[in-house]
C-alpha cells in the first residue's frame, strides 16, 4: 500500500484527535469523510509530515513523513488554509515552489505552466494572487500540489469557493489523477462531490475509523438497514389488459428478500428489500412477464449520503 497508518493516536492536550487508527490506502482516489472535529485534518497532517503521532506509525511510500523529508519530493499537498504571497502571480507562486523541489528555473517554469494548464488557469496565471477569486486561488493551490508530478496527492477541501463549472473541472481532474496511478486523498464534507469523484471512502468519527472501502459494499454490510426502492412503470399495452404497479407489486412481494411493497401513485410503487442486487436481477424478468416497461427506478438508501447518515449520525 502507498499509505500505511498503524495504531495511530494523536493527542492535543486532553483531546484525543485520533484514536488507534489503522488504514491502508493505495492508488486511486479515496474520499476522507467525517463531521467537523472528527480528525480528518489531523490525519492529513500526519500523512503529510506536519505532525508526529503520539503512538503508532505512519508510512508514505515506505518512509516516515515526519522523520524522512525525502518523501516530500513524492508528495503533493493542497491545504485547506488559504495562505499566499499576495503580490505574486499564480505563475510566480507555482514556479517558486517547483524551484524548492530542486528543478532548474527553466524546468520549474515549464512545470508550473503545465500544472496551471491542467487546472484551467493558464490564461489568468499572471494575475496577482490578491486579485484572484476564491475559486481561482483554489486552482493555484492544486497546481502547486501537482507541479512536481508526485505519486501521492493530498487535497484538503479542494473545491471550496469554486463555481459549478470549476467544481466539475476539478472533479474530472481529480479522477484523472487517480486513473494515472497516483494515490489521491480528498478530504471533504460535501458528500455528492465526493461521490462524483470516487466510490472509495474512509469515514472517521470522534477520531475513530468507522468504515473504509467501496460505498456499495459498505452499504451492503448494513444488513439491519433494508433498502428503500422506488419503481415507476409505463402502463401495459391494451392487448395485455389493465396491468400496472399493483400487479408488479404482487409479483415482487413474494420474493424472499422483499419485506414490504406499497403502491404510491398510479404508475409507481415503493418497496423495501434486504438484497438490492437480488431485486435488480429479478425486476426485469417480472416486468417483462407482465408486459410493463420500467421508466425509472432508484434507491435513496444506496448512495453515499445514506451510508454516511447510518454510520456517522
Amino acid at each position: 500500500m502507498t499509505i500505511e497508518v498503524r495504531g495511530v493516536t494523536k493527542m492535543f492536550g486532553t483531546v484525543r484527535a485520533l484514536d488507534e487508527i489503522d488504514l491502508d490506502i493505495g492508488p486511486g482516489v479515496t474520499g476522507l469523510l467525517g463531521p467537523n472535529g472528527s480528525g480528518k485534518s489531523t490525519l492529513l497532517k500526519l500523512v503529510s509530515g506536519q505532525l508526529r503521532p503520539d503512538t503508532g506509525h505512519v508510512r508514505v511510500l515506505g518512509l516516515d513523513p515526519f522523520a524522512e523529508p525525502q518523501v516530500f519530493a513524492r508528495l503533493g499537498l493542497c491545504p485547506e488554509q488559504d495562505k499566499f504571497y499576495e503580490e505574486l502571480s499564480g505563475e510566480a507562486f507555482v514556479t517558486a515552489l517547483a524551484r524548492l523541489h530542486g528543478f532548474s528555473p527553466r524546468e520549474a517554469t515549464e512545470r508550473a505552466h503545465q500544472a496551471l494548464a491542467r487546472v484551467g488557469m493558464i490564461e489568468s496565471m499572471r494575475k496577482p494572487m490578491r486579485a484572484m477569486s476564491r475559486g481561482m486561488r483554489q486552482r493555484v493551490k492544486i497546481a502547486q500540489a501537482i507541479a512536481h508530478d508526485p505519486p501521492v496527492v493530498l487535497l484538503d477541501e479542494p473545491l471550496t469557493g469554486t463555481d459549478p463549472v470549476g467544481r466539475a473541472d476539478l472533479i474530472a481532474l481529480t479522477r484523472t489523477l487517480g486513473q494515472e496511478g497516483r494515490t489521491v486523498i480528498v478530504s471533504s464534507h460535501v458528500l455528492h462531490e465526493v461521490e462524483a469523484t470516487t466510490h472509495q471512502v474512509v469515514l472517521v468519527r470522534f477520531g475513530r475509523l468507522r468504515a473504509q472501502g467501496d460505498i456499495g459494499r459498505l452499504r451492503a454490510l448494513l444488513e439491519d438497514r433494508p433498502y428503500r426502492f422506488r419503481i415507476r412503470v409505463a402502463p401495459s399495452p391494451p392487448a395485455r389488459g389493465a396491468v400496472g404497479p399493483r400487479e408488479l407489486a404482487a409479483a415482487l412481494v413474494v420474493l424472499p428478500h422483499v419485506r414490504a411493497v406499497e403502491v404510491v401513485k398510479r404508475d409507481a410503487l415503493e418497496l423495501t428489500t434486504t438484497d438490492l442486487m437480488a431485486l435488480c436481477r429479478a425486476l426485469p424478468g417480472e416486468a417483462a412477464r407482465l408486459g410493463l416497461v420500467i421508466e425509472e427506478l432508484g434507491s435513496p438508501d444506496a448512495d453515499l449520503e445514506s451510508l454516511y447518515r447510518y454510520l456517522i449520525d
